[in-house]
């Protein structure tokens, strides 16, 4: 298939919704976690969840860059959004997520602070030109996938001797946080993982191999269209049915075992690796982030505005942490749909257009399961 349009054919998806049916064993329960925010909504988007036979069942994972930053990160942007002389340049997702004392990026705009929104990181690069008697300061957020163009921009500012351009890093690390799912104290029961689609293209398909070699879970790479998350259950039914726990690539036409050597040369270049680093819903885990290496650290901008990392409890009602775990879902919240709605969101899964929340919200998953009911 070449097009789009193919990946979701109805057609299609009818033939594989049928040999799922036929593969599955009618007394037993398959229990997937989809990691990527990317493949939740392709689930609830394209109805592909009631293309599933009652025996599979999805689970959400953590993988939304936006819901797993937790509130301190966005206090420490709040904090140095707010210093004279400072922009701080963020993507648009990230200015609703709810911080501490009621604020947000948005809230400390609205009182004056100068946060701007920008669709990429060239867009940074260019208010650091534009402004060259401010500092601009960039909230780098995102897994493997979105790493590499901060890197290159970095190096930009350093070879076009902007200096008055810094990073608020919060890239964090993909197997980190599998490793964690799996770790947890109460881990929650799973039979496969749907790998994700960008960042599998940055890394490949090799640091998946622990999981189905140390855990004997099986791991399926798939990409973002319909079909291919269809592909990637039925793969993981037949892994499942036939005792195997390998790590099969779905999304052959963009993912290979190695990986994009140049971004990860490029990575490994600009970055290195955090001794810690908070996730919400998932605590503080080792080694699970980067910040800017040595060389690069004077564009480090917890450095240049020696900003300190801070803990910052959740909401007390919010669920976004057990959901990002794997052991709640967006329905079992009390505050979903009524309190935390897209418009009014108290967590961060219902901020992220990624979010698990946003996209039961947005598809009405929760009214199936009403109506069910």
């Amino acid at each position: 298939m070449k097009y789009v349009s193919e990946f979701r054919d109805p057609q299609l998806a009818q033939q594989l919704a049928q040999a799922m049916a036929n593969e599955v064993h009618p007394d037993r329960l398959y229990r997937f976690m989809e990691f990527c925010g990317g493949h939740t909504h392709a689930l609830a988007r394209y109805g592909v969840l009631d293309l599933l036979p009652s025996q599979v069942q999805m689970i959400h994972g953590p993988g939304c860059p936006v819901c797993v930053l937790p509130i301190g990160r966005i206090d420490m942007a709040i904090e140095v959004a707010r210093r004279p002389g400072v922009i701080l340049a963020s993507y648009g997702d990230t200015l609703r997520i709810p911080a501490s004392k009621g604020l947000s990026l948005m809230g400390a705009r609205a009182q004056g602070a100068d946060v701007r929104v920008v669709y990429s990181v060239d867009d940074a690069l260019q208010l650091a030109r534009t402004w060259p008697d401010r500092e601009v300061v960039f909230l780098a957020i995102g897994f493997e996938t979105t790493t590499p163009p901060t890197a290159v921009a970095i190096q930009t500012a350093r070879r076009e001797g902007l200096r008055n351009f810094s990073v608020l890093c919060n890239h964090v690390l993909t197997p980190a946080a599998m490793h964690a799912i799996l770790d947890q104290p109460e881990p929650v029961a799973l039979d496969g993982l749907v790998g994700p689609a960008h960042v599998s293209t940055i890394i490949g398909s090799r640091p998946y191999e622990v999981f189905a070699s140390d855990y004997h879970l099986p791991v399926v790479i798939a990409g973002f269209e319909p079909l291919d998350v269809m592909q990637a259950v039925l793969m993981l039914i037949r892994q499942v049915n036939e005792g195997r726990a390998e790590v099969e690539n779905e999304f052959t036409r963009a993912v290979n075992r190695e990986g994009n050597a140049r971004a990860i040369a490029l990575t490994d270049e600009v970055f290195a690796l955090r001794d810690q680093f908070e996730w919400r819903g998932l605590g503080s885990m080792p080694h699970s982030a980067l910040r800017l290496g040595d060389r690069y650290a004077d564009m480090d901008a917890e450095l240049r505005f020696a900003l300190s990392t801070r803990v910052v409890p959740d909401h007390p009602r919010c669920e976004c942490g057990p959901i990002l775990r794997g052991h709640k879902r967006p329905q079992d919240c009390v505050l979903f749909g009524t309190i935390c709605t897209p418009d009014q969101p108290t967590g961060a899964c219902m901020v992220s257009s990624e979010g698990a929340c946003a996209a039961h919200y947005r598809y009405g998953r929760h009214q199936a399961d009403e109506v069910a009911a």
